[in-house]
Formats: structure tokens, sequence, C-alpha cells
């Protein structure tokens, strides 16, 4: 599993880069630039450092699965019967490229892992979970929850909390 890169502090530059890329991620170099009022080369320059250090993980269109055809959202819950690195890794590196996967997180507690994913039916939602989670290496439990309705925060994580 790759670990987190270190992060240094962010500078108030950075931090404004940042929150304008969070609030609209098709912002040009040039607006990027005249809203932190630096030279756009070093805009440039600064936004990719912000990258290549791993802060900016990358700008994605927030898509409606409905609208795409995969009305069916879920959250499953994965628990592993035990904790070999090699079944972890595996699972880490591959689950994520199965189409309708939204998103993975490795968390701690009695679950391990949550995937979230998009499916066109009930059907198709079960077909994932017995052929891409529970068939794998280590995997104990599947527990899958349906979801109803989801939202996006809407603050930027750089926004200091309340």
């Amino acid at each position: 599993m790759p670990s987190r890169p270190e992060h240094r502090p962010l500078d108030e530059i950075d931090r404004i880069l940042v929150t304008a890329l969070e609030k609209d991620g098709r912002l040009s170099n040039t607006q990027l630039a005249r809203t932190a009022g630096i030279a756009e080369s070093t805009c440039l320059t600064r936004v990719k450092a912000l990258r290549e250090r791993g802060i900016v993980r990358g700008i994605h269109a927030a898509v409606d699965p409905a609208a795409v055809g995969r009305p069916v959202e879920a959250m499953v819950a994965v628990r592993f019967g035990g904790h070999a690195r090699a079944h972890i890794e595996r699972f880490t590196d591959e689950v994520p490229q199965v189409p309708g996967v939204i998103s993975l997180h490795h968390v701690s507690g009695a679950t391990d892992f949550y995937v979230h994913l998009a499916c066109r039916s009930a059907h198709e939602l079960r077909d994932f979970v017995l052929d891409h989670l529970t068939n794998r290496p280590g995997v104990l439990h599947a527990e899958t929850s349906l979801i109803f309705d989801s939202r996006r925060g809407t603050h930027p994580i750089t926004d200091p909390m309340s």
C-alpha cells in the first residue's frame, strides 16, 4: 500500500490556490494567478508542486450516476478475516479499477473498507458484491447499504472549521 507523502505546511499562496481549485477546478492558470496575486509562471509552478506533493490529487467532474445509467448506489462495508498485507494491498490496488466503483476507503474499526459504487440494477449490485468483493482472499464479510441520497460538502476543506 503506498504511504502518504509527508506534507510541509501550506503557505498563504498555496492555501489560496488550493481553496480556489476546490471551489472551481476549471479555473484557468490566468484566473488562478490573478486570484492569488502572483505571476502566471509562478502559479503554474506552484500548482505543479501541489500536485507532486500529493496535496492536489486531481480535478474531477461530479457526475450524477443515475443520469448516466447507474441509478443504484451503495456503500459496501468489507471486513477481512485476517490482515495479510498481500490481501489488503491487492484489494486496495484492484477494487478501484472495477467499473462502477466511485471510491474505496480503508478505515479503522470493525469494518476494514467501504466501497462506494454505482450500478445499473439491484441484480448488478448483487453480482458486483459476489464477483468482486466476497470472493477475494481474506474477505470475511460484506454488508451492503443502499444510498438514497448524498450531498457533497459545500466548504473547501482548507476553510478553518468553526
